[in-house]
């Protein structure tokens, strides 16, 4: 940008450049530690930004910092607000900025009013500091800042120690809003609302933000609040930006592998499946690891990930701070077709079954995607493509950038260690004359990985993590002498064995009861989200893979009639066939029953289902 263009550009509300909030540990020798590290962006006048991240990220410090509330020499960078530098003011320099020109609600609201005083008292306190009104005039401006954010004389007359949570929050925001600010700090302010409060909270926040015209940062864990709240978001991982863009964008299509964790983890009303936390935990402030920060939980890191830390660069409309430019896709599927024969050679018209046709689908790193539809739909037959047990007649499997067709020998080798198969039915998978160590380890012998230690290792690591015991006793048995669920754990430790980063997985649940059934598929889940592979669960059981699948497939008749994320194909099935599916899948059919007296008068009430009614659709 020329300089005639850079003076054209207007002034933001707030500029943050280079934010650094370093602390000294207390009490003790040793680096410091780093709560905000080299963090800059922009808001402009009347805009809103949400902040997000998990606990500890460093949000409050970059909220506080803004107000000046850290120890001196703890701040560096640049903090202007239109145009004024706030870092390294003096305390007295500060009096006509804060509360009048930048204002923050403090997430402890608990802790942020004194027992000893009533709240009216400390709502008139910055209006008398700073506005300097004081009487009649001053109760005036208090009532109707009370009237305001949903609060009653009563409340105004209380002790904190008398209000709820919720009404000191809003006594809270009452007085960030006192002194008119150009600024809106709010921290967490939704947090420890039950539903209907939170609800009342978020549009009282949009009124406001509307009416008054300050610029709002929101620092939140409360995604549905920062959609709700924000026109642009920034993701902030151990003190260092992620990813930053416009909300509704960020939020339905994360690029960051954090930021899609983020939203994996949160919980809302559309979320059919259950709920799963970012694997690992955030690094000590005090000692990052080198690199790129997220890289210790991260399923695609790479070499380069683990030494050179990414810059945060433009990525179509956001930045995202990503060596690869964000999330990638494991596995594409493009227009896959197969055909079968009665001879097993091209025949007549009449004999041709088309299996799958023109299918086209997509896994991306540490996704869990569901493959459904009827029996000969084409689910399996399409799961054997993809892991190169079949050839294909038309169209191509992609698999980490590499065309499997097109790979060598010993290329196509090393990428099918990669991508494992668990069967249908594991009687049928493993052969009855080997020992469980025999058929967990046949795939290690196949491709001649290490040493007969090393093998024995990685069995007995492979069966202890799917829950299997490793003495010799269990060792040495076979696949008859297994139960059900036993055998199907022991097929998944083969297909874990090679280290996979994409496991196809076929009916494994089928064949067994539901506890087992249950057991099973967490377990799967758990396996998937702690190694973090990529996992294609096929599934005639809609009611089941909702619970675990980020996105939905929905195949019929060789061909893919609809796809989606799991909570909208669940919640508004497009397509008539998935309609039917939800329809069939197995749901108890309550019925209110009253038991009443001569008089009419209700007696008892309770829900049953009808004996003649059992198991039946929605």
């Amino acid at each position: 940008m020329t300089g005639a263009a850079a003076a054209n550009q207007p002034v933001p509300l707030l500029a943050v450049r280079d934010l650094r909030v370093y602390f000294s540990p207390a009490g003790q020798d040793g680096p410091p530690v780093r709560a905000v590290d080299a963090v800059s962006f922009d808001l402009a006048d009347g805009a809103a930004l949400g902040i997000v991240g998990e606990t500890a990220s460093g949000k409050t410090s970059i909220a506080r910092a803004l107000l000046g509330l850290h120890p001196p020499g703890s701040t560096r960078g640049s903090i202007r607000l239109t145009g004024q530098e706030l870092v390294d003011l003096l305390e007295e320099e500060w009096r006509p900025i804060r509360w009048r020109r930048v204002a923050m609600a403090a997430q402890s609201s608990g802790s942020a009013f004194d027992p000893l005083y009533r709240l009216g008292e400390q709502i008139a306190e910055p209006l008398r500091a700073h506005l300097g009104l004081a009487g009649r005039e001053a109760q005036e401006r208090v009532e109707a800042l009370a009237r305001r954010v949903g609060l009653e004389p009563r409340h105004l007359r209380a002790y904190p120690h008398q209000l709820s949570g919720g009404e000191k929050q809003r006594a809270m925001l009452a007085m960030a809003l006192c002194c008119g600010p150009e600024l809106l700090v709010l921290d967490e302010p939704t947090s420890g609302q039950d539903v209907l409060s939170r609800a009342r909270l978020i549009d009282l926040l949009d009124q406001i933000r509307q009416e008054s015209g300050a610029g709002l940062l929101l620092i939140s864990h409360d995604l549905a609040a920062v959609a709700r709240l924000t026109g642009r978001v920034a993701v902030l991982y151990a003190g260092k930006l992620v990813e930053v863009g416009p909300t509704a964008a960020v939020l339905a299509h994360p690029r960051h592998p954090y930021t899609w964790g983020l939203l994996n983890a949160y919980p809302n009303m559309t979320t059919a499946r259950d709920l799963r936390g970012i694997r690992g935990r955030l690094p000590d402030p005090a000692d990052p690891p080198p690199g790129c920060r997220f890289h210790p939980r991260c399923t695609q890191a790479v070499e380069r990930c683990r030494h050179e830390e990414p810059p945060l660069a433009l990525a179509g409309d956001r930045l995202v701070a990503c060596h690869l430019g964000g999330l990638q896709t494991l596995l594409r599927a493009d227009g896959l077709r197969k055909v079968f024969s009665g001879h097993g050679r091209p025949g007549p018209e009449e004999e041709r079954v088309e299996a799958v046709r023109e299918a086209s689908l997509e896994l991306l790193e540490g996704e869990v995607v569901a493959l459904v539809g009827e029996t000969g739909s084409g689910k399996t037959t399409l799961g054997r493509l993809l892991v190169g047990l079949l050839q294909a007649d038309g169209g191509r499997v992609v698999f980490e950038g590499q065309d499997l067709a097109a790979a060598s020998g010993r290329q196509r080798k090393a990428l099918q260690r990669r991508i494992q198969l668990v069967a249908q039915d594991p009687f049928d998978a493993v052969s009855p004359r080997l020992t469980v160590a025999e058929i967990v380890r046949e795939p290690l012998d196949v491709q001649k990985v290490g040493p007969a230690a090393e093998r024995e290792e990685k069995v007995r690591r492979a069966l202890q993590a799917v829950g299997l015991p490793v003495d010799p006793a269990f060792l040495t048995r076979r696949a008859h002498e297994l139960s059900g669920g036993q055998l199907q754990r022991v097929a998944i430790a083969r297909a874990l064995v090679l280290d996979p980063k994409l496991i196809v997985a076929d009916e494994p649940v089928s064949m067994l009861d539901a506890s087992e059934q249950a057991k099973l598929i967490n377990l799967l889940k758990e396996i998937q989200n702690e190694r973090g592979m990529g996992l294609l669960l096929i599934s005639h059981d809609l009611a089941l893979v909702r619970k675990v699948a980020d996105r939905i497939v929905v195949m019929r008749d060789g061909e893919i009639v609809e796809e989606g994320l799991a909570g909208r194909v669940v919640a508004q099935p497009r397509h008539p066939y998935t309609r039917a599916l939800l329809e069939a899948a197995p749901a108890f059919a309550w019925e209110d029953v009253e038991e009443r007296d001569e008089g009419g008068v209700i007696l008892e009430k309770q829900s049953v289902i009808p004996a003649q009614a059992g198991i039946h659709p929605e």
